[in-house]
């Protein structure tokens, strides 16, 4: 069932977007899908964190999540209300190969076409998103994506669902988020597979980086029309003073969090000071000739995932190393554990994280300035607030749609001055199992009833609503 509340008034500000921007909402699969058993899906190395105690907020888990795999016609009817041209989703490895290797199942990979039927029927263009953190736990217990040869089970992977897909979805990104894949699952622990190994993470992110440079490659045989982006989340990073320790720990964290995946997707190299850094916790060999080569595949776009500024400090005891862990957990930083986050006295979204739009210019402007130019993508961008249900039943937060407002209100700045920036994609359509928060952080647009799984339109869906049929800003969200 699908409730609206009532839709603000709101004037005309006259900044339009350009025809054929891309207005979209987006998902992951593990968030949303539930049905972790059903039709043949196998284990995921989330399935297995889920289960140790202490790992999810109040011991939540994502056995039904959102029930999507059973309401997607329910979802996708309400990403037509409001308007979508677009819907970014992933699939989930572990129901379309149980193993992560040999025979594929074949009633996972009918249910993704199921659903891109559904999204076409409504004139919603899927964008497909190969891997959003649910490594089969197969490929866990043989090594994880720290082995090589995870990276190439993935490319594998990739083709198979290409070849199933690639007639009905134009639109496909590789890894999402490699940075959280590896130093959150290998490094800090926070997420899966919950491993504390720094070295093992430095392995992880290069041969994440293979795996999409490699999963490009096999795509691009079978189908040289396909659109083929990689996905990163980056961050506008400030040093919290002009001392020369907190300039080294921006320098630092920008490295491993921007530095890193986008001088190899780009570039075709690593930065020669942030493998020094890495060279301290282990010796790198296992980035062998040609794998540069490789991970730079020819891209057609760059899909960007922007939330927040990280403002640091290299001072020894100038700063509180901050994680938005909640639960215990090691540092994601590798090389670089000293290094503290500060806060820089902006707004906070529920998550903690400060709220500043010119850092997302930052990024866009540095990504004309310092890369070969490609079409960009705002592949998430959303927060986390504490809603409440009025005794209505509507949700009004405006916090969020405030959130939103800001952040395309540079978008729209970025476009007029140059910058091939192409589409937005709200994070996220609906509330969802947040990873280690369990239930308790909710970035949706939609709000869910965990408990009855009835979907209401918060103020901020209606609002963005209003703003994809006029093509632009209508003026301050409220």
């Amino acid at each position: 069932m699908t409730t609206q509340g009532t839709r603000p008034e709101t004037q005309s500000s006259g900044l339009m977007f350009p025809t054929g921007f891309v207005w979209g909402a987006a998902t992951s699969a593990y968030q949303i899908e539930g049905s972790i058993s059903a039709d043949g899906r196998g284990v995921s190395i989330w399935d297995t964190f889920c289960r140790q105690d202490g790992r999810i907020v109040g011991g939540d888990h994502a056995e039904v999540a959102i029930d999507h795999y059973n309401r997607y016609a329910e979802d996708v009817r309400l990403m037509a209300d409001l308007g979508l041209t677009a819907y970014r989703f992933s699939v989930s490895w572990p129901r379309i190969q149980p193993l992560g290797s040999g025979a594929y199942n074949t009633k996972g990979l009918d249910f993704y076409k199921r659903l891109v039927d559904e999204l076409l029927s409504y004139g919603i263009d899927p964008w497909l998103t190969l891997y959003h953190w649910d490594l089969p736990q197969a490929l866990e217990d043989a090594g994880g994506w720290p082995a090589r040869d995870t990276s190439k089970r993935f490319a594998d992977f990739a083709a198979a669902v290409h070849a199933e897909l690639g007639d009905r979805v134009r639109n496909w990104s590789t890894v999402n988020e490699p940075w959280c894949a590896a130093f959150l699952g290998y490094a800090s622990g926070e997420h899966a597979p919950g491993r504390r190994e720094p070295a093992a993470a430095i392995r992880a992110a290069h041969h994440l980086n293979l795996a999409h440079g490699l999963a490009a490659q096999a795509m691009r045989a079978q189908n040289a029309d396909s659109q083929i982006g990689g996905c990163v989340n980056l961050y506008a990073i400030s040093p919290a003073t002009d001392s020369e320790e907190d300039a080294d720990a921006a320098r630092r964290i920008d490295g491993l969090q921007n530095r890193f995946f986008l001088d190899a997707l780009l570039k075709g190299e690593y930065p020669e000071d942030v493998l020094k850094d890495l060279g301290a916790v282990t010796d790198l060999d296992f980035i062998e000739d040609g794998d540069l080569a490789t991970i730079a595949a020819p891209l057609d776009m760059l899909l960007i995932n922007y939330y927040s500024r990280f403002t640091v400090s290299g001072a020894p005891g100038g700063a509180q190393s901050a994680s938005a862990a909640p639960t215990d957990s090691g540092s994601p930083w590798v090389g670089s554990e000293h290094v503290g986050f500060v806060n820089g006295g902006r707004p906070v979204t529920g998550m903690g994280w400060e709220i500043d739009g010119s850092g997302l210019r930052e990024v866009l402007d540095r990504l004309v300035a310092e890369y070969p130019r490609l079409p960009l993508y705002i592949s998430e961008n959303g927060a986390a607030f504490d809603d409440v249900v009025a005794e209505d039943g509507t949700i009004h937060d405006p916090e969020r749609a405030a959130y939103i407002d800001t952040h395309l209100r540079v978008c729209h700045d970025a476009i007029e001055t140059g910058i091939p920036l192409r589409g937005y994609f709200a994070w996220s359509l609906m509330d969802n199992f947040e990873w280690a928060w369990g239930y308790g952080k909710r970035f949706g647009l939609v709000y869910v009833d965990y408990e009855t799984q009835i979907r209401t339109m918060k103020s901020s869906a209606l609002w963005y609503a209003d703003t994809i049929r006029h093509g632009g800003l209508l003026g301050p969200a409220e």
